[in-house]
């Protein structure tokens, strides 16, 4: 996508070939900095830190990840070792397991001296495999986007996002915001709500800031404006992500997606969740289950932005010693989702529509 005019993924491999560059996406919408990641260690960082966020760009990190530890240490033990530490950075998004398990599976009965390098292919096929997943999505989707637009009578689809799942959230183009950016492409008109998304502010750091970029309509609420415009029918579609989808629709998603999923049922407004396969935890057949990271509470008790003289600053918002808890993630079970937008098309929330675009996993 586009950052300045130019094309940018959100993962990339530097000029020596084998150091691993990424957005820092903590300094955005104030800075466009780009950090190396140059040990297992390094990668193990970004993904904690939410330098790199969004399931399939945390995904696409620990592959690298691997491939940079092999550097270090090709050995069993090595390999062992730093899919351990990787694993243990995030424990809700799926994407991360899959991924570790993609590359873990290229490398473990092969001579540690060809692990390197196919620790780097590996890796490479899945940022490839992510943005032709994404572009995908971007495609279904975009058909909902366009039925909408034939009963709007020339007026834009006004679309409600929460958090960030754009290209920043992907290595390109994104899951919830890929339908968005076919559409824009496509010259349908479109018009984002972006919820800020407390406590991170996602939404109004990072979805605001790309769709800037991409020239795409947006307006930044706060989080608890979405069901008010809902009611005043200035709302036609929302779409969200997620970080994993349970085998049978349950997803969860970025705190406070499940409180925009009620408002859209309670006034009628279609609910939809994009997402990768990758993210689809076929184990898994109750939301319940899915582990809740929670998260440091400076996240809530703190709030970073820019001063009137340019300066980034932290400042805190609650009262000295109060406790904060800090969940990251909700989810919205099944029935109140409208359909899930894949790769491979549009099916219901449930068993049976996810098997019929994955067959190969009804066994």
């Amino acid at each position: 996508m586009r950052v300045g005019g130019a094309e940018y993924r959100t993962i990339w491999l530097g000029e020596d070939g084998e150091t691993v560059q990424i957005i820092d996406q903590t300094r955005l919408p104030h800075e466009f900095v780009v950090l190396d990641l140059d040990t297992v260690a390094d990668a193990a960082r970004a993904i904690r830190t939410m330098e790199v966020r969004g399931a399939p760009l945390i995904g696409a990190t620990a592959a690298y990840g691997l491939a940079l530890a092999m550097r270090e240490d090709p050995s069993d033990s090595g390999l062992e070792a730093a899919s351990e530490l990787l694993r243990a950075t995030r424990p809700t998004a799926v994407n991360l397991h899959w991924a570790l398990d993609e590359v873990g599976r290229r490398l473990r009965d092969v001579d540690p001296a060809e692990r390197q390098s196919l620790a780097y292919a590996r890796a490479a096929e899945i940022c490839d495999e992510d943005v032709a997943i994404c572009r995908s999505i971007g495609e279904h989707g975009a058909g909902v986007i366009e039925k909408l637009a034939a009963e709007q009578d020339g007026e834009p689809v006004n679309l409600l996002t929460h958090c960030n799942a754009g290209w920043l959230a992907t290595v390109d183009w994104g899951t919830a915001l890929a339908p968005v950016y076919v559409a824009h492409e496509r010259g349908i008109p479109v018009h984002v709500w972006v919820d800020e998304t407390r406590p991170r502010n996602q939404g109004a750091g990072l979805t605001a800031w790309e769709l800037g970029q991409h020239g795409v309509p947006h307006t930044v609420i706060a989080d608890n404006v979405g069901g008010h415009l809902m009611q005043r029918g200035e709302v036609d579609v929302c779409v969200t992500g997620t970080d994993r989808t349970t085998a049978t629709g349950d997803v969860a998603n970025k705190i406070g997606t499940y409180l925009k999923a009620l408002a859209a049922h309670d006034t009628g407004i279609p609910f939809y969740v994009a997402l990768p396969g990758p993210t689809i935890d076929w184990n898994l057949s109750d939301g319940a289950d899915i582990p809740i990271e929670q998260r440091d509470g400076r996240e809530v008790s703190e709030i970073t932005g820019i001063t009137g003289t340019g300066a980034i600053a932290t400042v805190r918002i609650t009262p000295e010693g109060s406790p904060v808890a800090n969940y990251a993630f909700d989810v919205t079970p099944a029935r109140l989702v409208t359909g899930l937008i894949t790769e491979r098309g549009v099916c219901t929330a449930s068993r049976e529509g996810l098997t019929g675009l994955y067959p190969e996993k009804t066994g």
